[in-house]
């Protein structure tokens, strides 16, 4: 009998990865061809290594600075300490194994982490709600206005790829890889502290119900001698050890910076001298979002401001719906730390990307929907997204 339920299982399970990898293959088609349509001359490549993915390219070739980067007048500048080693090393890794370019190799690396982070996302969705969630998760996710990332030497794609591998395998109870993909995720981009509290609490929540299994068999006088967990369960300093080996990412490379500059707020110093990125608890956003409803004069700063505003009300319907808490948690951490910092205010939609609990909401509704309503609704949301990013990389002129 379990042959047979495994053999049923099966092409359930080949659709469940054919279905967000041609999602995923077909968004990023029609993403080249429009950056193609859009670009001077038609030059894709140039595109896809700019601006922070020239920074990526240069950590891969030539490794990290050894101190901090200074203008010709004196001043304190941004450098490549700022960014985290994840994929900038992966890059370096394919380039030496397999003598690609070091920016072909990454580009691959993007691609490839995208494909991963596409079916771990559909994965996720099907998981925690159903294969029709999984896939408008999917299909939003690799759609959105800036999922132009995906395509770019960004570190986007593998960053999602380690998040939601990581919650995929603690709702599965799979500790081990879900504390490596902790480490990967924080390892990857400075958002992956919001990606190690969300792994603890995922973690608090297993030694809790492990408890009250304990409790319930104890009452009901079941000898659990050897089985702290259950039966069925893993020791429980499993999920203890998954979360402190994923809170260790962020704090680990923060303070590799400071010793190897000798100043151990030197990776804050950097990103705000180079990219002013100081925290401000959303003075900056706010501002930005007042100034362009009642004076903005440009289309995409109005846009962006809309999308501000949009992506708080869909994380305001995610607490309501009461999304799994880990999920949740990770959410609203990272999108505080996007929108309660400083900066360019045209980087916000792609630092949107891997926040994904705002996406749960539309997805959710898009799944329970009518398939022709779905159809339509996401054919839609993906001519806006996909042509929305790629306007962003070639027509407009500033930094995203």
């Amino acid at each position: 009998m379990t042959a047979v339920t495994e053999l049923a299982r099966r092409p359930r399970t080949q659709i469940l990865w054919a279905l967000p990898l041609a999602v995923y293959a077909l968004s990023r088609l029609l993403q080249l061809l429009l950056v193609w349509w859009m670009a001077d001359n038609g030059e894709i490549r140039s595109r896809l290594l700019a601006w922070d993915g020239g920074h990526f390219v240069r950590l891969a070739e030539e490794g990290y600075p050894t101190g901090y980067s200074y203008t010709t007048e004196g001043q304190l500048t941004g450098n490549g300490l700022a960014f985290f080693p994840g994929y900038p090393m992966l890059v370096r890794l394919v380039h030496l194994a397999t003598g690609l370019e070091v920016g072909t190799a990454a580009i691959t690396v993007a691609w490839i982490a995208g494909a991963f982070a596409a079916v771990l996302v559909c994965a996720l969705g099907t998981r925690l709600y159903d294969e029709r969630v999984g896939v408008a998760l999917t299909a939003l996710f690799c759609t959105q206005p800036m999922s132009m990332a995906l395509s770019m030497a960004y570190s986007e794609a593998l960053f999602v790829a380690m998040v939601a591998g990581m919650f995929l395998f603690a709702h599965r109870g799979d500790w081990l890889f879900a504390g490596l993909f902790g480490l990967g995720a924080a390892l990857s981009r400075p958002t992956g502290a919001a990606a190690a509290l969300a792994l603890a609490v995922a973690a608090g929540m297993a030694v809790y119900r492990a408890r009250v299994d304990r409790a319930g068999a104890d009452r009901a006088g079941v000898d659990r001698a050897g089985e702290p967990d259950g039966p069925d369960g893993p020791p429980i300093w499993h999920p203890i050890l998954a979360a402190a080996v994923a809170l260790a990412g962020v704090p680990g490379y923060l303070l590799w910076v400071g010793l190897r500059v000798g100043d151990l707020g030197a990776w804050f110093n950097i990103q705000t001298a180079g990219w002013g990125t100081t925290f401000d608890y959303g003075t900056s956003t706010f501002n930005f979002v007042r100034d362009a409803l009642r004076t903005g004069d440009g289309w995409i700063q109005v846009s962006i401001a809309w999308m501000v505003i949009g992506v708080v009300a869909l994380a305001a319907i995610a607490v309501v719906q009461k999304v799994w808490p880990p999920l949740l948690v990770y959410g609203l951490i990272a999108l505080v730390l996007v929108l309660g910092q400083g900066g360019y205010y045209h980087s916000k939609p792609r630092l949107l990307v891997p926040v994904l609990v705002i996406l749960v909401p539309p997805a959710v509704a898009l799944g329970r929907a009518k398939p022709r309503t779905a159809a339509l609704v996401l054919s839609g949301c993906a001519a806006f997204g996909l042509w929305y990013g790629s306007y962003l990389i070639t027509v407009w002129h500033y930094a995203i």
